[in-house]
């Protein structure tokens, strides 16, 4: 019998981390039962892609709200084992990361590299992961990787898959050259849903009841506290007013929280047992229901958002997510109500109702009376796609450019008379396909500013609900993945939530000090979705891409040759090591001055005329590839710096063969056209050596054939019907040793030896070429 691993947790992402690992090793067990209300509600075959070194490769996969399942079936090439995987340095590491929202970015957070990828599988341990919802788990890529993650344990939405060839800071330094082991991948991804809105589970066979939610008066007994007038109340009840639950038995509900609320009231109203229980003075004794709560996701005792007993009291959730919610209600040890005594008739009856408190449009807070503003989205003209800055919907303030004054918006007033707690709160929407842009949070004055921000998906933040925050330059989330500082003082504040989520964020401005002087200052604020945090800091270009399927697209930093990271921050390369690295490539082309001297010398003017300009114009070429200067484009040098490259070994070959210049005319211009097109095509493929080592061997060897035709043209196979055997030996021998000795003759074999002992260490050199030393074994 097939069974499950539930790893307990408060938190839907560990259970899924340990899903996830356990399939990535042959732990993941699945059931295959027929009979249940599922179907296939999608189904994609990615083709087997090659992933060349330091490539990176996305998959997206949506999940209905009705899915059940998700099936995963990934097959590589990759054969690591632990031993091997020690040793192996994490730009050449090959890496499958997930994430849900948005895609992975596995170089953002060293704690990720270090605590997940690098650490050795046998020593991994669970019980140290912080799970967060911001978080993304990566492991090494295996051969054959099979999983199914059931709606018990993922929720619905968008979820990324990314591959990796190599990580770390320097997959994104341009190099001069990309050396290392590519590796393919293929992969089966299948979703399955319940043909029933009113069913759930892994087979579709756990019946949720939906609570129908309409706008009421509100309820006395759950917001007494509460103006009323100021509150929009939604009931969501049952359409069945009595529920029983026997001991153990469990009943599941749902409700969608459709818009931004304050807060998420459940109750159990009418407890009661269907049979008299009472203690020994006669008293009635009160009955338990606990309540699981969980948004997106089946809630149970090992995994769920929160819990509570609601014979007590009831379960009150403030600032709850935007979406779908369940609740599982569970009755706790009815028998004792009984007096220990087993009653298999005896239930537990009680009336089920859901209340969501929500503030009038633009307020928020829980008397209502802070500012809530929704912000418009403003495409730039000429940009990337989805590239936007927000400006507040408010007749307060009119601004025809990304930043706005956040003076006339700020709420006046606190809650609870504390001049610490006043808020106000801006609400923005991250498009679909746009989960690869990263929202940029500015705020600027001339004076110190006394604001705390703060950042949440699907609702609003608070002091003790957020995603994200900046309060000061030791206080903040810079610890955190995908949120970066940018250089943040007390003037100003600036940073980026990176491969923010599709959907609803809210930012909250919690203002210190109101009686202060300091609330009059003039600041500037400035919410935008961008694609490269700070421009690649200006050492590299912005490129753009788009997963798998399509639907997303993804920024990303080209670097330059100095500089790496995410965002070319980090300095790879310091600039004395820039100029001595520039030194030695462009000063080692000097080496062309000894063969053009000696073609000069030997007056062959042609051999002379490509051996001066391959040198002049691989220093050339090697000046802009090293990030120095570019006299022309960079594939023009390029195709310049190859293609005399491959002329001057042909010419060497084909000056060796003693023939007249109209042959060698003839050869060179074959040859020039040849080599060319290699040049053009694809000039840095390795295997272009061995082809222009046989084109000039080729040219040498076409080269002796006219000659030998030429000069021994009196050699005729016509002694072949002479019948004297000995002559005709005699003649051959004769022949032969003619032939020897006009090849010792015609080469220095010292200067030959001298050669090919040059060329033995430039096939080492080019064998121990990797993207860091090219700058020392190419010279």
């Amino acid at each position: 019998m097939a069974f499950h691993s539930i790893l307990c947790s408060p938190f839907n992402l560990i259970l899924t981390i340990f899903v996830l690992f356990s399939c990535c090793f042959g732990l993941c067990y699945t059931y295959n039962q027929p009979g249940y209300n599922t179907f296939t509600v999608s189904s994609f075959s990615y083709p087997q892609t090659t992933l060349r070194p330091f490539d990176l490769r996305y998959i997206r996969v949506d999940l209905p709200l009705w899915f059940s399942s998700l099936s995963i079936s990934l097959s590589s090439d990759v054969d690591l084992d632990a031993a091997s995987l020690r040793k192996t340095p994490e730009s050449a590491l090959p890496i499958i990361c997930f994430r849900g929202g948005s895609p992975p970015l596995p170089e953002v957070s060293n704690t990720s590299l270090k605590d997940l990828v690098l650490v050795p599988i046998s020593n991994y341990s669970f019980g140290v992961i912080q799970a967060f919802p911001n978080v993304e788990q990566c492991f090494p890529m295996q051969k054959n990787i099979t999983m199914k993650l059931t709606n018990e344990q993922i929720s619905p939405g968008a979820w990324y898959f990314g591959l990796f060839n190599g990580i770390g800071r320097t997959r994104t330094q341009s190099k001069m050259i990309v050396r290392g082991p590519a590796y393919a991948f293929s992969a089966n991804i299948t979703v399955e849903g319940c043909t029933t809105p009113t069913m759930w589970g892994q087979y579709c066979n756990q019946t949720v009841d939906t609570l129908s939610c309409v706008p009421s008066a509100g309820n006395i007994s759950v917001a007494k506290s509460y103006n009323q007038t100021s509150k929009n109340v939604v009931s969501c009840k049952n359409s069945l007013e009595t529920s029983c639950l026997g001991d153990g038995e469990q009943k599941l509900y749902s409700l969608e929280v459709m818009g931004v609320a304050e807060e998420l009231t459940i109750m159990a109203m009418n407890i009661r047992l269907n049979v008299m229980a009472t203690n020994n003075s006669g008293n009635f004794i009160g009955v338990n229901l606990t309540c699981f709560v969980r948004h997106g996701a089946i809630p149970s005792a090992a995994l769920h958002d929160y819990s509570g007993n609601i014979s007590k009291a009831p379960l009150s959730i403030r600032s709850p997510k935007v979406g779908r919610w369940y609740i599982a209600i569970l009755p706790v040890n009815i028998s004792k109500e009984l007096g220990g005594t087993q009653n298999s008739n005896t239930k537990v009856c009680y009336s089920m109702e859901s209340q969501v408190l929500e503030c009038p449009i633009g307020k928020a807070g829980s008397n209502c009376t802070w500012e809530r503003f929704v912000l418009q989205t403003i495409l730039r003209r000429g940009s990337s796609p989805f590239e936007s800055y927000y400006l507040p919907v408010s007749e307060k303030v009119f601004s025809k450019s990304a930043n706005f004054p956040l003076e006339p918006l700020l709420s006046n007033s606190s809650y609870g008379e504390k001049p610490d707690d006043i808020w106000t709160y801006f609400l923005s929407e991250i498009p679909r396909g746009a989960a690869g842009g990263n929202i940029h949070i500015q705020l600027t004055s001339d004076t110190e500013i006394n604001y705390e921000v703060y950042a949440r998906f699907g609702g609003l933040p608070s002091i003790d609900i957020w995603d994200y925050f900046y309060a000061n330059s030791t206080r903040s989330s810079d610890g955190s993945m995908f949120f970066m500082m940018n250089n943040s003082s007390k003037e100003k504040v600036d940073f980026y939530i990176l491969y923010a989520r599709e959907g609803i964020w809210g930012f909250g401005l919690r203002h210190l000090n109101t009686s202060s002087s300091a609330s009059k200052d003039v600041i500037i604020m400035s919410i935008s979705l961008e694609r490269c945090p700070k421009s690649c800091s200006s050492h590299g270009d912005c490129k753009l891409g788009f997963d798998a399927s399509g639907l997303t697209s993804y920024s990303f930093c080209a670097c330059d040759r100095r500089h790496g990271g995410f965002d070319c921050g980090i300095e790879i390369v310091s600039h004395q090591g820039h100029i001595w690295q520039s030194f030695c490539l462009i000063a080692s082309n000097a080496a062309a001055v000894l063969p053009a001297f000696w073609a000069l010398r030997q007056k062959a003017l042609a051999e002379w005329v490509v051996y001066t300009a391959s040198g002049i114009f691989s220093g050339l070429y090697h000046s802009c590839d090293v990030g120095t200067w570019c006299l022309l484009t960079f594939n023009v040098l390029q195709f310049m710096d190859f293609w005399l490259s491959f002329m001057a070994v042909v010419s060497t070959f084909v000056y060796l063969a003693t023939i007249d210049e109209v042959f060698k005319r003839a050869i060179h211009t074959a040859v020039a056209i040849l080599t060319a097109l290699m040049a053009v095509t694809k000039a840095t493929r390795s295997s272009n050596i061995i082809i222009v080592i046989a084109i000039g061997a080729l040219g040498l060897l076409i080269g002796w054939l006219i000659e030998l035709l030429t000069k021994y043209r009196s050699f005729s196979f016509s002694i072949g019907f002479d019948f004297h055997m000995l002559d005709r030996w005699q003649t051959l021998k004769v022949w032969v040793q003619n032939l020897i000795k006009t090849l010792f003759r015609r080469f220095r074999w010292m200067f030959v030896l001298a050669g090919f002992t040059t060329l033995a260490f430039a096939a080492i050199s080019w064998k121990l070429e990797t993207s860091e030393s090219y700058w020392i074994w190419h010279r």
